[in-house]
C-alpha cells in the first residue's frame, strides 16, 4: 500500500466523535462495492437522496435532514473518503468514479429509487453524472450552489494542475490538518465561502480538516475532477433541473447558475438573498421550503 493510500485510509474516530455529531441516531455503516459507507437514513415516505460537496460530510445537513425527514425517507451518505466513509484508490475519487460508487450504495440499500435528488456544490455534479450513467432515474435534480461547469479563465487553467500537485504529495494533508489547529484558520475558510456558521458548525469542519485522510480525499477529488464531459452532456439531462443560487456565494456565484441555464434553458433558477455557499447550513428552513415546493410540483 502506498503512503498516499495509507493517508487516505485515515478516518475520524467514530466512537470518540459520535456524541457531538448531528443526527447519529440515524447513522449506520453499510458495505457497498469496496467501501464501508457512513450513511444517515431518516424519515418515511418517498425516497430523497442528499449529497454533500467536497470536503464536507453528512454534518452539512445537520438541520436540513430532520426537516426533510418529515416528508421523505432521506438518504444522506458521507462521500467516498469523506467523513466516516472509507476511501477508494485515489484515481477513483473522480466524477465518474464517485457516481459509480453512489450507484453501488443505492443498490446495497435496497430502498425505493429516489424520485428527488439534492446535491450541494460538487454533490450536484455527481448526481447529474448518476443520471447519465443510469445509477439513478430521478424526476428532479435540485442543485444547491452546484459546481456543474468547469472553472473559467485563469482559475480554470491553474486549479487542476495545482490540485494534482498537492494531491500527489502525501505530506500536504498533514500540513493542512496541522494548520487547521491554528486559531481562526477554519473561520477564515468558512468566511471565504460567503457563509456565516454557528460555533458548532465551524467545530465540525475543524474536526474534519484536522483528519489528514479527509483532507487527502478532498484534494484527490479536486485533482481528478473534470467537468468538461458533463458540460457537453448537460443539455441532455434526462430530468428536471432546479438551480438554487445564493447572492453571497463567493465559491459558486449566481452567475455560474446562469451559465448552466444558458446551456439548459428549461432549468429553473431560484436565488436566495443574503446567504452564501453553505446556504443550507445557514438557513435550513428556507432551503427545505424550496425543496418541498419543487418536489410537490
Amino acid at each position: 500500500m502506498s503512503l498516499l493510500q495509507r493517508v487516505l485510509n485515515a478516518r475520524p474516530d467514530w466512537e470518540l466523535t459520535r456524541a457531538n455529531w448531528p443526527n447519529t441516531d440515524h447513522s449506520r455503516f453499510i458495505n457497498a462495492g469496496e467501501l464501508r459507507w457512513h450513511v444517515q437514513i431518516a424519515g418515511q415516505g418517498e425516497t430523497l437522496l442528499l449529497l454533500h460537496g467536497t470536503a464536507a460530510s453528512t454534518h452539512s445537513f445537520a438541520d436540513l435532514l430532520p426537516l426533510l425527514a418529515q416528508r421523505y425517507t432521506v438518504i444522506a451518505p458521507d462521500l467516498p473518503g469523506h467523513g466516516f466513509t472509507s476511501a477508494p484508490a485515489a484515481a477513483q475519487l473522480s466524477l465518474t468514479g464517485m457516481a459509480a460508487a453512489i450507484g453501488e450504495l443505492l443498490t446495497a440499500l435496497q430502498l425505493p429509487a429516489p424520485r428527488i435528488v439534492v446535491g450541494h456544490s460538487a454533490g450536484a455534479a455527481i448526481l447529474a453524472q448518476c443520471c447519465f450513467n443510469g445509477a439513478i432515474a430521478s424526476e428532479v435534480l435540485i442543485s444547491l450552489s452546484g459546481a456543474l461547469l468547469p472553472l473559467r479563465g485563469m482559475p480554470g487553467k491553474f486549479f487542476s494542475p495545482l490540485a494534482r500537485f498537492m494531491a500527489r504529495n502525501a505530506f500536504i494533508p498533514h500540513i493542512v490538518s496541522y494548520d487547521a489547529r491554528r486559531r481562526g484558520a477554519i473561520e477564515r475558510l468558512i468566511d471565504s465561502t460567503g457563509s456565516q456558521l454557528t460555533a458548532d458548525g465551524i467545530a465540525r469542519y475543524r474536526l474534519l480538516v484536522q483528519t489528514p485522510g479527509h483532507v487527502a480525499a478532498a484534494l484527490n477529488m479536486m485533482a481528478n475532477w473534470d467537468l468538461h464531459s458533463l458540460q457537453a452532456q448537460l443539455p441532455h439531462l434526462p430530468c428536471r433541473l432546479l438551480l438554487v443560487a445564493a447572492t453571497n456565494d463567493k465559491t459558486i456565484p449566481p452567475s455560474e447558475a446562469e451559465r448552466v441555464q444558458r446551456l439548459l434553458p428549461q432549468a429553473e433558477l431560484i436565488t436566495l438573498n443574503g446567504l452564501g455557499h453553505l446556504a443550507h447550513e445557514e438557513d435550513a428552513e428556507r432551503v427545505a421550503a424550496v425543496i418541498n415546493h419543487a418536489a410537490q410540483r
